[in-house]
């Protein structure tokens, strides 16, 4: 049985790292707070629209079960994800929006299997198109991987990423196996390579980052909800 609270709702956005879901809270004055196994959720609106908020918790683990318990518990028709990601220096900017076509996670290191594809989930979302903002719709967001497991060279020479995150591409995967609309907007929050991140040590940087992006991000969200109602409609 549905919340009486998730009747008539249409769009669910999960939201990620704590310092993402601060920022969130922070856009709306005094929103009514309820609790979930993951963590607070609350409704409000974004112009007209009725809209489940829902922090989901950070790392792939947390993503993917908050995921599928949105999607179990509220039923939205389209779901969103926004939050931040790291962008790989030289390849993206700085508070630069991605909205991926492809994700990618790198999960286990297989040392007896022989199939090389093994360990990585790929995901197509299916964004909505056209996109209503400047972004970068082709880019790849892939786990950001630990220099210190020495796999990283491998990720880099596969996949080329150009941004990389912790959830995005566990919140894809189990959405598309529920058959569930998605949408992923991050914003680049700060530079990263494959031996360090420009926020690493100076968390002050990325949480400044952080709110400045998801406010950008929460002012759009009535664009990109619209567009994809119509591109729902139109198929």
């Amino acid at each position: 049985m549905l919340p009486q609270m998730a009747h008539h709702l249409k769009f669910a956005v999960l939201i990620s790292a704590n310092a993402e879901w601060a920022a969130v809270k922070s856009a709306f004055p005094a929103p009514s707070v309820e609790r979930s196994p993951y963590g607070e959720y609350f409704f409000n609106h974004a112009r007209e629209e009725r809209v489940l908020f829902f922090h989901g918790g950070l790392g792939k683990v947390a993503a993917a079960a908050s995921t599928q318990y949105v999607i179990d518990h509220f039923r939205p028709p389209y779901f969103i994800n926004i939050g931040t990601c790291g962008g790989v220096a030289g390849r993206i900017g700085r508070f630069d929006v991605v909205v991926p076509d492809k994700l990618v996670i790198y999960d286990i290191y297989n040392a007896i299997g022989d199939d090389p594809d093994e360990g990585y989930y790929v995901t197509d979302p299916g964004s909505a198109r056209p996109l209503p903002d400047p972004c970068h719709p082709h880019d790849l967001i892939f786990r950001r991987p630990r220099p210190d497991t020495g796999h990283a060279p491998r990720h880099r020479s596969r996949y080329h990423p150009t941004a990389v995150d912790w959830e995005s591409g566990a919140i894809a995967w189990v959405a598309k196996r529920n058959g569930t609309p998605l949408l992923i907007m991050r914003g680049v929050s700060d530079l990263v390579s494959f031996e360090r991140g420009e926020a690493e040590g100076n968390g002050a940087l990325w949480v400044e980052n952080t709110r400045r992006i998801m406010s950008t991000l929460i002012s759009n969200l009535p664009k990109w909800m619209a567009t994809m109602r119509s591109m729902a409609e139109r198929h």
